[in-house]
């Protein structure tokens, strides 16, 4: 691992003495979804909270939005008839508009290329909300969209919560899934024990397990029916039960429109399959992936692999609709990335736009491990991006 900066050891230091609070307070053991409402999400500590740059050359990962401006253009392509279908629902009382809404922008480049390109498809939504939580990254995507020209930059808003009145348009969600506290678990012989954090004789934390509560154990043992099998002695996961509440939220801030997401993950069969034993934890440092969540918490991103199966699960208990389900490289494929990168307007620009569609096409790159969901609020037609592949039989 590289070598931290001194403020960077500041920061550590100052979250591993908030942990240790925590720990003395809990009786010293943390479920590990505590844990990452900590190391992720404490005010002015947390990985997500804090001022440390996350994305890009300079931070810990780079996502589809940063890699290139065709991924907006392609998702731009999708929010265009949702949006129209959208206005047309508000009618008169809402003047025919409607609205999008982003969740965890990054630096502002999808929301960019999306404003960019919905401006040329000449269906700009009446408001671009933002849901930010790091206030850091919200003084980016400020300036980034704030040079944008005025007609652009003044339909774009920041939120603290998501709106009070449903919204008719669209709610975009790019690798925001993931980073929800998730638990961690383990079957053994005797049951299945919940994976947490203690420290060890040396002050340091370290995996530490408890026998799993009975909300827990009653979710494994329904997941253990609804897989037909039983998970393996041994066998170690994660699994996010926030999902379901978060989906919840989701779907009471939409009259109508769609929820589109996009992340890396499975359905449930898939994620759980026995061969899959040790879990899908990843760790991300400069560029660096492990599976390590102790090395100096507060600096790193801690995420494990969406079950897109409780995801579909919970949209329809939010009354939503699963319209399309696809590998992110199906899903820019039907969205036009060709259409996209043969508008470059030189030689120079096509070869570079070409080698980021490779990253993000390709099955050894981005194309395979992320997907694309689209949820709308009735039967919606999921259009050209969903059109190339249909997995929903997979959920």
């Amino acid at each position: 691992m590289p070598a931290l900066e001194p403020s960077q050891q500041q920061h550590a230091q100052a979250l591993r003495a908030a942990l240790d609070a925590r720990l003395a307070a809990r009786g010293g053991w943390l479920p590990f979804d505590d844990y990452l409402d900590l190391v992720l999400y404490a005010p002015g500590l947390g990985y997500y909270s804090a001022g440390a740059a996350k994305l890009g050359a300079a931070g810990d990962f780079t996502t589809a939005p940063e890699l290139s401006p065709l991924f907006g253009a392609c998702v731009a392509r999708q929010c265009a008839p949702l949006l129209r279908a959208a206005a047309h629902h508000s009618g008169a009382a809402r003047h025919g508009v409607s609205d999008l809404l982003e969740l965890g922008a990054g630096t502002g480049a999808l929301a960019e290329a999306l404003l960019l390109k919905l401006a040329e498809l000449n269906v700009l939504p009446a408001h671009y909300y933002i849901l930010e939580v790091s206030a850091d990254l919200r003084a980016r995507q400020q300036a980034r969209l704030g040079a944008l020209p005025e007609a652009l930059s003044a339909r774009v808003q920041w939120l603290d919560a998501l709106p009070g009145r449903p919204l008719c348009g669209v709610i975009l969600a790019n690798e925001v899934a993931d980073a929800l506290p998730f638990q961690c678990f383990e079957a053994t012989a005797s049951g299945y024990l919940e994976r947490g954090v203690s420290l060890n004789q040396q002050g340091e934390p370290e995996w530490a397990t408890r026998p799993a509560a009975p909300l827990l154990h009653d979710e494994l043992e329904r997941m253990s029916a609804e897989l037909q099998q039983r998970f393996a002695v041994g066998y170690r996961g994660e699994l996010c039960t926030r999902l379901t509440p978060w989906l919840a939220g989701l779907g009471a801030a939409l009259e109508a429109g769609g929820v589109l997401l996009f992340d890396y993950g499975l359905g449930r069969q898939e994620l759980y399959h026995p061969q899959r034993e040790t879990g899908t934890l990843r760790c991300h440092f400069r560029h660096r992936a492990y599976d390590d969540p102790f090395w100096n918490p507060g600096l790193q991103d801690i995420t494990a692999w969406v079950d897109f199966t409780r995801l579909a699960a919970a949209a329809v208990e939010a009354g939503l609709h699963v319209s399309g389900y696809c590998t992110q490289a199906a899903y820019l494929l039907g969205a036009g990335i060709t259409a996209e990168l043969a508008a470059s307007p030189n030689a120079q620009q096509r070869a570079r736009h070409a080698s980021q569609a490779r990253q993000l096409l390709m099955p050894g790159e981005m194309g395979e491990t992320f997907k694309a969901m689209l949820l709308t609020r009735g039967e919606l037609a999921a259009g050209g991006a969903f059109a190339v592949q249909d997995l929903r039989r997979l959920l």
